[in-house]
């Protein structure tokens, strides 16, 4: 996967879950208000990835909207809402 930036997460309003906790993007640039955060992990490593991306953006003016699992339970999404 290509490096994530701010112009690419602004044009696509996904990043994942480890740009997040790797603190890549710079969010308070973010010019929407809805942010999907993928997680990409086996197991159940997923949920717990995205959680804790969830959980570090709700510090800094987000909040967890909804959860959804696809691709046999592997990607994990988590919708964000900027308060």
């Amino acid at each position: 996967m290509p490096r994530e930036t701010n112009e690419s997460v602004a044009h696509s309003r996904v990043i994942t879950a480890a740009a997040v906790l790797q603190q890549l993007v710079d969010l308070r640039a973010y010019p929407h208000r809805h942010l999907a955060v993928v997680a990409y992990a086996a197991g159940g490593d997923s949920i717990s990835q995205a959680l804790a991306a969830a959980d570090y953006l709700g510090h800094t003016g987000w909040e967890l909207v909804t959860v959804t699992q696809f691709g046999g339970g592997r990607t994990l999404q988590a919708i964000m809402r900027r308060r």
